[in-house]
Order: C-alpha cells, then sequence, then structure tokens
C-alpha cells in the first residue's frame, strides 16, 4: 500500500480518538457560582451538567422510593424507572471529581447536592444510605461528632427523616431546616447547612416599585437568625427577576433558587463584576 494511503487511513483511524481526548482534557472551567441553585435540576436537558457547565455549586432533585430504587421525578413516577439518584447525580459526579467524565469538568469547588423526599421519609432515607456510602469518599460526613468536608454536600429536604438522622453519629446527610423555625430549633451545622422556605411566607412584594420596609426587615431578621447559627438561606417560588434578585443577596439570602441557569450565571457575573469595579482604587 503506499506511503500516502497508509497515512490517510491512519488519520480516518485515530483523528476521532484524538478530538475526543482533546475534548475530553480541554472542558472551560466555569466560575463557581456560590449563590447559584439550581431548582429541580432534572428538568433542565443535560440534569447535572447544564447546572455545572454554568457554575452552579447547588442542584436539587426530588427522589421516590419504588421497588427499592430512588427514581428522580416530579411527581410520582410512571415511566422513569430509569432516571435514578445514582445514574444521574452521584455516579456522574463520582466521574466528573474523578477527572474522568466526558461531560464536564472535575468541580473545583464543593456541590451541594439537595435531595427532596417526596416518598415515606423514613423508608426513604434508609435507601438513601446505604447508596450514600457506595459513594462515601466524596461525600461529607459528620463522623463521630465532628464535621468532615469533602467534595459533594447532600442536604434533605421535603419529608425529612428528622428523629432518624439525628440519632446517628455517623452519617452522610444533614438537613434543611424550615426557616421559619430558626427562632425555635437552633442546632448546629451537625444537623442543619441550609434553611429554606417559600418565598411568600415571608415576602409579598413581587418585584414592582421599591421591597416594603417591613418585609425586607422580615426577612432580614429570618437571615441573621440562620447564620447565626450556619445555616445558608434559601427562599424557593421567588419571583424569577433581577431585581428581586438582587434585593434578596443584599438581605442576605445566599441562594437565589432558579430554573433559568443561563440568567442567574450572567446576573450574579455581572454583579461580581460590578463589585470588583467598585474597589478598584
Amino acid at each position: 500500500m503506499p506511503r500516502g494511503n497508509q497515512h490517510l487511513r491512519f488519520v480516518k483511524l485515530f483523528l476521532p480518538l484524538l478530538l475526543l481526548t482533546a475534548s475530553f482534557n480541554g472542558f472551560a472551567q466555569s466560575i463557581p457560582l456560590a449563590n447559584a441553585f439550581a431548582h429541580n435540576d432534572y428538568w433542565h436537558k443535560r440534569p447535572l451538567f447544564d447546572a455545572l457547565d454554568n457554575g452552579f455549586t447547588h442542584v436539587e432533585a426530588d427522589i421516590y422510593l419504588r421497588n427499592g430504587k430512588l427514581i428522580v421525578a416530579h411527581i410520582l413516577p410512571m415511566l422513569e424507572k430509569n432516571r435514578t439518584l445514582e445514574s444521574l447525580y452521584l455516579a456522574p459526579l463520582m466521574e466528573c471529581i474523578s477527572g474522568k467524565s466526558m461531560q464536564a469538568a472535575r468541580p473545583v469547588a464543593p456541590i451541594t447536592l439537595m435531595i427532596d423526599i417526596k416518598s415515606n421519609a423514613n423508608k426513604t432515607y434508609a435507601a438513601l444510605e446505604v447508596l450514600l456510602n457506595k459513594y462515601r469518599s466524596i461525600i461529607s460526613g459528620y463522623e463521630n461528632g465532628t464535621y468532615v468536608q469533602r467534595q459533594i454536600n447532600v442536604v434533605i429536604t421535603g419529608n425529612k427523616p428528622f428523629k432518624m438522622l439525628k440519632a446517628e453519629k455517623n452519617r452522610l446527610a444533614f438537613i434543611d431546616e424550615d426557616l421559619l423555625k430558626t427562632y425555635h430549633d437552633t442546632l448546629a451545622a451537625n444537623v442543619y447547612q441550609t434553611a429554606s422556605c417559600k418565598y411568600g411566607k415571608i415576602l409579598k412584594w413581587s418585584g414592582k416599585g421599591e421591597m416594603p420596609a417591613a418585609q425586607k426587615q422580615r426577612l432580614t431578621a429570618f437571615v441573621n437568625m440562620a447564620h447565626k447559627y450556619g445555616k445558608k438561606v434559601r427562599l424557593w417560588a421567588s419571583p424569577e427577576k433581577e431585581v428581586v434578585w438582587t434585593q434578596l443577596l443584599n438581605c442576605g439570602v445566599d441562594l437565589i433558587n432558579t430554573d433559568k441557569l443561563e440568567e442567574l450565571k450572567g446576573f450574579l457575573l455581572a454583579r461580581q463584576g460590578t463589585y470588583a469595579n467598585a474597589n478598584l482604587p
């Protein structure tokens, strides 16, 4: 065979592999956005990866326990048996962290996976514990009275297994507290990492005009109490408007809950740039 044909054959055989290797090693690293929370992340075209590509550090997945599997779905699952918590989130996160993922770069900041339990709290948590232990090398834990930080933080919301989780001396999950109860339940970060509630339970402001002073004061009081005990604050079902996002951050809210990944990314990056420029001499 002529040398030229051999060379052409080599290119045809190995060019796809070279391109794949280049894409594997050449992911653009997104700037981690500490305030970005991907609400119902599994609704996006590429669950987890769309959020990571946009720099989100918090993602949410709703789960049901069905026939021993933890199924990711917003309502009672019928045709989504293959969309499991492990296949959509834990296994891909392990691949990302190990640098083996073909979908996203290795996260440079800890990722919080908030798991909204939709089925029975205790039964679902028992199954969840077994799954989390499979990935314990990358999951932060409470171990014999000490908090151990790893690459993934797991926080449970929805139907919460309070008694089971609080009784454990060693575990890989924490609880999302009801923000309205922060005055009554002041346990430290060994149980709670976040505190959340529906936007409308604290604020009635739609984003038009100025935020009423009384509502701002009420929100700030809840935020300050949560922060006193080391909990990040999130309001869900908030209006998807930049003016609302601005005021929430100004009041100390830590996590902006959104379905609009790219819009929030642009807003937060612009806000970071504004503050950086304001601090220049």
